[in-house]
């Protein structure tokens, strides 16, 4: 579990947050098993209603533009938002042209610092590779 105080924000603030991850889920036209896991395991953390759920599965088909989703998203949602981003486009193992675009337009959305998105993209890649060294660590228990 990641840690972070999305639960926290404001009902709006999340479901911004959550409206930004489904528009990530789209942007280079495939959604993944790894992609639709992160997504439902994020959005579980968000804490939204029922009727909020409900709207944010029907973004996962058609998701409003990126800046449609980003107005209600404050500086620490937007900061959480990006990070996730960048887990779900990195969930399929590559992250292409049109992912990276994206995250850079969040970040810069945000007003984060030069090189935000690449740092939590190595970040991430830290995170996979701590993980895959966790399931081989296991198998050598057997």
């Amino acid at each position: 579990m990641l840690p972070d105080t999305l639960h926290k924000l404001p009902q709006e603030e999340r479901f911004a947050y959550a409206k930004v991850l489904a528009f990530m889920t789209r942007v280079d036209n495939e959604l993944t098993v790894d992609e639709m896991a992160m997504f439902e395991q994020r959005l579980g953390t968000a804490l939204l209603s029922p009727n909020q759920r409900k709207s944010i599965r029907s973004a996962l088909k058609v998701p409003p533009p990126l800046e449609e989703c980003m107005q209600d998203l404050g500086p620490e949602a937007g900061r959480l938002a990006l990070r996730d981003s960048v887990l779900m486009a990195a969930a399929d193992g590559n992250v292409d042209e049109d992912e990276l675009e994206a995250l850079n337009d969040i970040a810069n959305h945000l007003g984060l610092a030069e090189g935000a998105v690449d740092r939590l993209l190595k970040w991430t890649e830290d995170g996979y590779a701590w993980m895959n060294e966790g399931y081989a660590l296991l198998n050598d228990l057997a």
